[in-house]
């Protein structure tokens, strides 16, 4: 509690010094990466501050919901004076900052990571001060009681995506990333005057997928594999599927909640193939089978229990790859049953 006190002082001090200031996404931009970013330009924008939202990649489809998404760009400012990287603690998911030569701006100014993932690979080393919570839902629920013990004030605009990152990142409170304290935020949030019925609402009514992505998720469901008795399902992508399909909906979304409703299954894995020899991974599991991030990690990516993804390029096969990913979620998998016994 000690080292948090410290932390939260010096992310103050930081602050004060300031003028304007960067908030980083990761490669991956999700709900809580995009809502813990907007809800920090409210923020920070009444504490008199100028901002600025990066993201090295488009923002998805899925989550055009939340106003503001337009504002992220994928340059950064010729000048800043800080920056804010939330929702990611590892390099490796920022790897377009580090293609562009950007990532030396950001190693130039104090450098923040806002973070709730308990394990990851190649940590930002730069990095000035890194607040990182594994027992937070989210990065949202962490920001919001940082602005709390810090007495900032939280417009209901920045509450509102407060509220779509904790509900993004636990499957809409239905994980055990989910606390007690979570559902006191999520209540104090709206009383506060959030409109959840409303934000869920807006969020349904863009994730509609046209009937080209109806199609290929039925194509998705009917090549999923099934691995230890089940309990494992896993889906790969192609680069021609990258293509076509990704600039409507991602595939990780759009299957991956489908693949957790099977009967039986416990992690859903959807890799992603590049022609280049790159794999991705999207990982999610079911309550109860919280074994995300050490896969992950043992892949080099990281994450959290129920939420987590790799990125690598291998010197091995795909398939190579694609076993020893099942293997290792079949070996966790027992770990976990063992340890309930």
């Amino acid at each position: 509690m000690d080292a948090l006190i410290k932390q939260v002082k010096q992310l103050e001090r930081i602050i004060a010094d300031a003028n304007k200031i960067v908030i980083v996404q990761a490669d991956n931009p999700d709900a809580d990466s995009l809502g813990s970013a907007l809800a920090l330009e409210h923020i920070l924008g009444d504490l008199g501050k100028e901002t600025f939202l990066y993201c090295g990649v488009d923002i998805p489809g899925y989550l055009r919901y939340l106003e503001g998404w337009d504002r992220v760009s994928p340059e950064l400012p010729k000048t800043f004076d800080a920056s804010i990287i939330v929702d990611a603690s590892t390099l490796t998911l920022l790897e377009k900052l580090i293609q562009s030569g950007q990532k030396s701006w950001l190693a130039s100014k104090p450098c923040i990571v806002i973070d709730h993932h308990e394990t990851v690979d190649n940590p930002i080393d730069f990095a000035q001060l890194t607040i990182k919570q594994p027992n937070r839902a989210s990065t949202g629920e962490q920001i919001y009681l940082l602005a709390t013990d810090l007495g900032w004030k939280m417009s209901v605009k920045a509450q509102e995506y407060i509220t779509a990152s904790i509900l993004g990142d636990t499957q809409g409170l239905s994980n055990q990333l989910t606390t007690a304290e979570t559902y006191r935020i999520m209540a104090n949030m709206i009383e506060a005057g959030v409109d959840r019925p409303t934000l869920e609402e807006e969020r349904r009514e863009l994730s509609k997928m046209p009937p080209i992505i109806f199609r290929y998720k039925a194509q998705l469901i009917n090549h999923t594999e099934f691995s230890d008795d089940g309990q494992v399902a896993i889906v790969t992508v192609s680069q021609s599927e990258i293509n076509q399909y990704s600039p409507l909906y991602n595939p990780g979304p759009l299957v991956q909640n489908d693949m957790l409703q099977t009967s039986g299954v416990r992690v859903a894995i959807v890799l992603k193939r590049y022609d280049d020899g790159k794999i991705t991974a999207a990982i999610r599991c079911n309550p109860g089978a919280g074994v995300a991030a050490k896969l992950a990690t043992h892949f080099g990516g990281g994450g959290h229990a129920f939420a987590s993804g790799f990125k690598m390029h291998p010197t091995r096969t795909f398939e190579q790859v694609k076993e020893e990913c099942l293997e290792q979620a079949k070996q966790l998998l027992a770990d976990i049953n063992s340890e309930q016994r």
